[in-house]
This record gives C-alpha cells, sequence and structure tokens, in this order.
C-alpha cells in the first residue's frame, strides 16, 4: 500500500495521496484543478444572481399589488366630534373652495346683493372710483353716447292698463350701463295717464340706486305758463345734482337744463310738430345763447307695427366726452320727461304732436 511522502520527500502512512510537486503549467493535474475551482465560482454567481432575480421580483409584485390610499381628517382626542370617514376635507371647513382653473384660490367673495336680473345682458364694466365724482357716475365719464330702450310689457299690450315703465340704458357697444323703472301706483298710472307725477329709480349693475328722477304734477299744455313741467334728478339719492324745466313757447318744446343751484346750463330745443313717422325726432341740445349744438336727444323710429300698438320707445343721447357728469345725468332725466310728455301714449289719440 503505497504511502504519503514526509516533508523531506519520503512517503508517510495514512496521509493520503501526495500533492503534485511543483510543475509547469502544463501538467494536466493542475488543469483540472483550475477548471474545476473556474465552474464553482461561476455556479456561486448564477446562483447569486438567481437570488437578486428573485428578490427584485417578490418587491416588484408586492409594490404593484399596494394601491395608493386617500388621506383621512386626523383623529380627534376621545370626547370630541370625530370626523366624517371619508377623503380630508379640512380645507372646505375655512371658507376656502376650489377655484376653477385660471381663478386664484383664497376666500370665497361674497356675492353682490340686490343685483337686477342679468338674462344674458352684458354690463359695462365697473369703473374706477374718481375723486369729485358722485358714486354711479363713473360710468358716464367714459361715454358720450346713451341709448335709452323702454321694455316691451306684454300685460300692458294686452289688457290696455298702463304697467310700470322699465328701460335699458346702454352704451354705444351694447354693454348695459343702467337700469331704470318707474316707481307709481295703479291708479296714479291710469288715472293721470301721461302727465303723471312719478320717480323714476336708475339702478347700476351692483344693484345700488345712482340716480332718482322725481316728476311733480303739473299741467301739461303750455296754456298755463305758471305750472309747467319740472324734473328734478338727484345723484346719489337724496342730493340734488339739476334740473329740466320746461320753457314757455308758443309753438316749439323748449326746456332749460339747470345745476342744483338753478342757475341755467344748456337749453333744449325740439320741432314744432313732435310726430315720428318713419324718421327720427331730434331734441337739439344747444348752449344758453342757443349759438352752438352741445348734444342731442332723439326719438328713434322704430318700426310701423312697434310705433302703432305700443308705447315702447328709443332713444338716443349724445353730449361731449368731457361735459360734467352731473350733467350727463340731468340730460338723462330730461330724455325720461320729454318721453312721458310726448310719446307715451304712441299711436293713441292722445299722442301730443307739440306743445299743445
Amino acid at each position: 500500500m503505497p504511502e504519503s511522502l514526509s516533508r523531506t520527500g519520503s512517503f508517510l502512512p495514512g496521509a493520503g495521496p501526495a500533492p503534485c510537486p511543483p510543475c509547469s503549467a502544463g501538467c494536466s493535474q493542475t488543469k483540472r484543478a483550475r477548471a474545476q475551482r473556474d465552474r464553482g465560482t461561476e455556479g456561486q454567481g448564477q446562483r447569486h444572481s438567481g437570488a437578486s432575480a428573485r428578490e427584485r421580483t417578490t418587491v416588484s409584485r408586492s409594490t404593484t399589488m399596494q394601491e395608493p390610499q386617500p388621506a383621512t381628517a386626523p383623529t380627534a382626542p376621545y370626547g370630541y366630534p370625530q370626523p366624517v370617514p371619508g377623503p380630508y376635507q379640512g380645507a372646505m371647513n375655512y371658507g376656502f373652495q376650489p377655484q376653477p382653473m385660471g381663478v386664484p384660490g383664497g376666500f370665497v367673495v361674497p356675492p353682490v346683493q340686490n343685483q337686477p336680473p342679468m338674462d344674458g345682458t352684458i354690463w359695462m364694466p365697473i369703473p374706477p372710483s374718481i375723486p369729485n365724482c358722485p358714486p354711479g357716475l363713473e360710468y358716464l365719464t367714459q361715454i358720450d353716447q346713451v341709448l335709452i330702450h323702454q321694455q316691451l310689457e306684454l300685460l300692458e299690450i294686452v289688457t290696455g292698463f298702463e304697467t310700470k315703465n322699465k328701460y335699458e340704458l346702454k352704451n354705444s357697444l351694447g354693454q348695459r350701463v343702467y337700469y331704470a323703472e318707474e316707481d307709481t301706483d295703479f291708479c296714479t298710472r291710469n288715472c293721470c295717464g301721461p302727465s303723471r307725477p312719478f320717480t323714476i329709480r336708475i339702478i347700476d349693475n351692483l344693484g345700488r340706486e345712482v340716480i332718482t328722477l322725481q316728476r311733480p304734477l303739473r299741467c301739461s299744455s303750455c296754456c298755463c305758463p305758471c305750472c309747467l313741467q319740472e324734473l328734478e334728478v338727484q345723484a346719489p339719492p337724496g342730493t340734488v345734482v339739476g334740473y329740466v324745466v320746461q320753457n314757455w313757447h308758443a309753438c316749439l318744446p323748449k326746456f332749460t337744463i339747470q345745476d342744483e343751484r338753478r342757475t341755467d346750463i344748456l337749453k333744449i330745443a325740439g320741432p314744432c310738430v313732435v310726430c315720428s313717422c318713419c324718421e327720427d325726432v331730434n331734441f337739439e341740445v344747444k348752449s344758453l345763447d342757443e349759438s352752438c349744438a352741445v348734444g342731442r336727444i332723439s326719438k328713434q323710429w322704430t318700426g310701423f307695427v312697434k310705433e302703432m300698438f305700443t308705447d315702447a320707445d328709443n332713444f338716443g343721447i349724445s353730449f361731449p366726452m368731457d361735459l360734467d357728469v352731473k350733467m350727463k345725468a340731468v340730460m338723462i332725466g330730461a330724455c325720461f320727461l320729454i318721453d312721458f310728455m310726448f310719446f307715451e301714449h304712441a299711436g293713441d289719440r292722445r299722442q301730443r304732436a307739440g306743445v299743445w
């Protein structure tokens, strides 16, 4: 039986096969040992990479199975009201509301109260406040023309009873500047007719009453020169800014625009025959000496059917852009007075064709 060599080169019993002594790299035993070592290292690397792949697959599956959960309201201490289960809505409890795209978030501005019905009407943008300008008359600083459209009243057409007149005041772009409504009772409207006293309240797009027109009961004929028509204009209500006073004339309708101190400012002169037949009726606004025209109040022709069967009229007022806003408001009042005096009963036998 072979024996192992000792350290000195002799064989020792029980030491197993003798190792291969150092030799050249071409030894077959050395090649086999290197090949076995390389195969073992490669197997370990494959086992390690397989384990890593399995771990990644497990983590991916666990991540896929987990779904995001909505945040819940914080738990209140015992004894306090508990929040309602569901998504957290704490921001809604402090006066905030989600805003649409393009609108900054924050506290919601409360809606404007007493705003007139819009009905799809486009209102003129609210101008900034101007010093020494009555509140609500800032609109008049930006326009040189006002269009007044009287609304049709179906009840008045069907029954023949006079109802409250309602008007829309627009600028040249068709944007509503003011809304006006007559404030009278049923008996006054149907007993006194177009000569009735009235109060017309003009409101802006914020629902504020900015102009008040008051007409007292006066004689409707020039036969009584001591009791002619007059209109008082207040802006804001309670503060007089001017008057419209009828002047006696045998043939022509004439008026004077006065300020709050009863000082004459402008003159208004109409045609001898105040009758609209397929054309407009113009009332010229002139200077005190009537040498130059300052503006115009025109009753516009609205068509044969509307003129004959209704008293809904359209007016146009033009004035200089730099005219005092108080005088602009008084000119608007003069337009309403002219409407009641000459055009309130269109197509009626009581329709006046002049100062008589």
